[in-house]
């Protein structure tokens, strides 16, 4: 049986709140990304509500604080699903079949890479190396680290996940 980790849990966003939790920066130079950061750990993504508001706290143009979240891949603009997979895409993993995992499980899920499955329970985002190479491929959901990942094994992976978010386990 495969042992699964409890959903993760951000708050919902709201502007007010998000001033908030930036407003420790506001006097650190070059404290965008920290901020940034403390946002997507709050609410699990950055809003487009938030980028004038970072823009006139750390008085950059929105087009600045719009090219750092976009430049870095990490930042999510979207509300992300109840889980994060990372397929690895690096070298051991790709020599173990992980090209074939990842078709697997962008089939399963129905997104690509950097989107949500349509009932919202997964988001999907391509690693490169989680020092799990021994065991490859594999996969990380939320910060639980899987190796020897097969499709089937994904499938029952997601289910027993789907399960547990739901309250079907």
């Amino acid at each position: 049986m495969i042992q699964v980790a409890n959903p993760a849990r951000f708050q919902d966003f709201t502007l007010e709140q998000a001033t908030q939790a930036v407003q420790e920066f506001k006097d650190q130079p070059g404290a965008l990304i920290s901020a940034l950061h403390k946002l997507q750990d709050t609410f699990g993504y950055v809003d487009e509500a938030a980028m004038p508001m970072l823009a006139k706290l750390f008085n950059l143009s929105r087009a600045e604080v719009h090219g750092v979240t976009s430049f870095y891949h990490d930042f999510r603009r979207t509300p992300p699903g109840t889980y994060t997979v990372r397929v690895c895409q690096a070298e051991a993993c790709q020599s173990m079949g992980s090209q074939a995992l990842t078709e697997a499980v962008k089939q399963q899920l129905g997104c690509d890479f950097h989107e949500t499955s349509a009932d919202g329970l997964f988001s999907l985002e391509a690693v490169y190396c989680l020092g799990n190479c021994a065991c490859a491929p594999s996969v990380m959901v939320d910060k639980q680290t899987y190796g020897r990942m097969s499709p089937e094994r994904f499938q029952a992976l997601t289910r027993a996940l789907a399960a547990k978010a739901t309250g079907d386990n």
